[in-house]
């Protein structure tokens, strides 16, 4: 498949837009993925959509030799809302850009790692199991499929994760861990005229802690602490009984997502008339170059040098992913290895189409080479 080939059929996969919160969608993603390979030596079993959201597809190829499987893992979820390709980030194609919603993030890295698991599948060059798990929900932390998603890491040798590239075609060896909390809280209502010292107001607590939990980022640790969605209220003459905020919280350690863990959902209000509640915790665990993702690393460097790249890993990055999960389990893991690009949520978001080839070759090497 030629350059021109490829960016049209990575296009049909944009073009189908489907948001983790888009069943429809995301079902047919999955249809494209069983369709794709039809045909060729590859397993398939498709796994029933819960909780509202989409199915997922794992893909069975390779060696049943007995030994422990290379994993890898795409998500087909994407950020963009229904109907961001009629308007405002349609799919096309300018030079060697190719935009549209998720192309970057990251049905471009899913695309090509398809590519080059039917080729490995096709030429039976994989020396052990090889595993491909499409997801439905990475967007809003795996809900569905995390337990998989660790169950297939715990009997892998190795899991490559599809995640787009960073810097110019580096790759993610480290990922701060993710938690997510909501905090909740109740006052007292009364007239904002007339009764006004008789009211406890949720939005003034809300205020205090707000500031506590920012409070908390400490850039010389790696931890940082916002909050980006708030809100609450009952009418412009009321004192506020009801307020919510959601709290996102970045760490680079185990031992340091516990203890911010620990110290979100130990606040207590400022106002004790105020009714303060907590919940959520660490999501994501962070992922941390470990002897065996620099090792993994160096056999990815030398599989990239026989295709003509110079393979670099970016510094540890605040965002999270599925590999996560797997690199917290002791299994090495290797992500960012999908394609080049920038824009990742954006309406300016676009892959390289240039970067497809060297990509996809990487992945061929590396599922021929684990």
């Amino acid at each position: 498949m030629n350059q021109n080939e490829a960016a049209a059929a990575l296009s049909v996969w944009v073009a189908l837009e489907s948001p983790t919160n888009h069943p429809a969608g995301l079902n047919g993603m999955m249809d494209l993925v069983q369709k794709d390979v039809a045909g060729l030596p590859i397993a398939v079993e498709r796994i029933p959509g819960r909780d509202g959201l989409g199915d997922m597809v794992m893909l069975r190829a390779g060696l049943d030799n007995g030994q422990p499987a290379v994993a890898v893992m795409s998500h087909l979820d994407t950020v963009h809302p229904v109907g961001t390709s009629a308007k405002e980030l349609p799919v096309r194609i300018e030079g060697d850009r190719l935009y549209g919603p998720g192309v970057y993030d990251m049905k471009g890295g899913a695309w090509l790692a398809l590519q080059a698991f039917k080729q490995v599948a096709a030429a039976g060059t994989a020396k052990r199991p090889m595993v491909f798990l499409f997801t439905p929900d990475e967007e809003i932390g795996s809900p569905t499929s995390r337990k998989l998603i660790e169950e297939i890491g715990r009997s892998s040798a190795a899991v490559l994760v599809t995640e787009p590239a960073r810097l110019g075609g580096k790759i993610v060896t480290a990922r701060k861990g993710v938690g997510r909390f909501d905090v909740r809280l109740e006052g007292r209502p009364a007239h904002a005229g007339s009764r006004h010292a008789d009211g406890r107001s949720a939005i003034r607590e809300a205020a205090h802690q707000i500031l506590a939990i920012e409070g908390m980022t400490d850039y010389a640790r790696g931890i940082t602490t916002s909050v980006a969605l708030v809100g609450g209220g009952t009418a412009a003459n009321v004192i506020p009984q009801h307020a919510w905020f959601s709290v996102d919280c970045r760490v680079t350690t185990l031992a340091d997502g516990a203890m911010m863990e620990n110290r979100i959902l130990s606040l207590k209000a400022h106002d004790p008339d105020v009714q303060l509640r907590i919940t959520g915790g660490m999501n994501r665990p962070p992922y941390e170059k470990s002897a065996m993702v620099a090792e993994l690393f160096g056999k990815a460097q030398k599989v990239a040098a026989g295709i003509g790249l110079d393979l670099q890993d970016c510094p540890m990055t605040g965002g999270g992913s599925d590999g996560n999960f797997t690199a917290a389990l002791g299994v090495p893991t290797l992500d960012g290895l999908g394609i080049d690009g920038d824009g990742a949520h954006t309406l300016q978001e676009y892959a390289l189409i240039s970067s497809i080839a060297p990509r996809q070759a990487l992945i061929k090497g590396l599922l021929e080479t684990v």
